[in-house]
């Protein structure tokens, strides 16, 4: 029998949508601007499976000249923890963000939120400030910030869940209240850390079919907005990559993906009537499977001096050209939009 030999790219998808930027998404950005002078600390959250991809431009622009932290969220989902690699990328991560501190976190890990109380602390105590200090945490949808917020507040104050989380995105719509995380000094009243939680705003428009792809594979676009046997097609392009063997107890190693997608529903008694497999179904139980750890946990970006060179220099030159064409195509897709639901209501 022949070695198995799995594809080295993905086919191009013309027809792919390039945006999920939302109405809610652009009044949350614009809000976020206005608040800027009340904020000491921004918290910028990026999804550590895809730590190129999850990068919004318009943070870096809308927020410029603000005091940053960055986190990477769910490092328990593109890892199985400790490796040299891992080691590698923590260090060419930093290295790229210097000299604003750069955090990896599995917000389940006392340790890991307890390191970002750290170094919020540290800032706190920089300030000196007598009323207190208040942060606000952003990114891409569903990159983690809402269950960030509530590990701070479980381990920095001891109390319970305060922000609503989900497995879809947009479960945060608006700007929250402040929320203490840190207490001020024992004798003092006033103070400590408060930490504003905000909606996900997604990127106007995304130039890259494979960008969109991972960052649908990864939860920051509504299940519905990209065909479920693409996004399973496109995860059995990036499990063959790693290892074949994560679904041996259902099908043997192949590129395709519906005879894979039939072993498994009979296999797990996802069957409509008559028997048949649901493979719609099936393919979201896949792509949900992965997403929780269980079919595998790998990086879908990968990062090196090279690829961070791609994203390196800033705001400015044709970095800023791109947010400004985000923006255009951004503005766009809200119009046609707007045009097709007026369509469907005069229809």
């Amino acid at each position: 029998m022949a070695s198995f030999i799995p594809r080295t790219v993905f086919p191009t998808l013309d027809s792919l949508p390039r945006s999920y930027y939302l109405g809610h998404h652009a009044a949350g950005l614009a809000k976020m601007r206005t608040m800027l002078s009340q904020i000491d600390l921004v918290i910028e959250c990026r999804d550590y499976r895809i730590p190129l991809t999850s990068r919004n431009p318009m943070f870096e622009e809308s927020l410029a000249g603000q005091e940053r932290m960055i986190v990477y969220t769910k490092k328990d989902l593109g890892t199985t923890g400790g490796t040299s690699e891992d080691r590698k990328r923590h260090t060419l991560l930093r290295n790229f963000h210097a000299p604003s501190p750069v955090l990896f976190s599995d917000h389940k890990s006392s340790r890991d939120v307890r390191q970002i109380l750290t170094h919020i602390r540290e800032s706190y105590d920089r300030q000196g400030s007598l009323t207190g200090s208040h942060l606000m945490i952003v990114g891409m949808p569903n990159v983690g910030k809402s269950s960030l917020l509530n590990a701070l507040r479980r381990e920095g104050v001891g109390k319970g869940k305060v922000a609503h989380t989900g497995a879809q995105p947009g479960v945060t719509r608006k700007i929250g209240t402040s929320v203490k995380i840190i207490a001020p000094p024992e004798g003092e009243g006033s103070g400590g850390v408060y930490l504003l939680d905000t909606p996900g705003v997604f990127i106007p428009y995304v130039p890259d079919a494979d960008h969109m792809l991972k960052l649908a594979l990864c939860g920051s676009v509504k299940d519905n907005v990209i065909p479920r046997f693409t996004l399973a097609d496109y995860l059995l392009y990036h499990i063959n990559l790693v290892s074949p063997a994560l679904y041996d107890t259902y099908h043997p190693p192949t590129n395709d993906v519906m005879p894979l997608l039939e072993a498994i529903a009979r296999k797990t008694g996802r069957l409509q009537k008559g028997g048949q497999p649901d493979l719609e179904g099936t393919a979201m139980w896949m792509v949900q499977r992965w997403r929780n750890g269980h079919l595998g946990r790998f990086m879908l970006d990968e990062v090196d001096e090279q690829a961070l060179e791609r994203y390196g220099p800033g705001m400015d030159g044709e970095k800023g050209r791109s947010v400004n064409q985000m923006r255009r195509a951004g503005k766009e897709a809200l119009r046609v939009k707007a045009k097709a639901r007026r369509a469907a209501t005069n229809g």
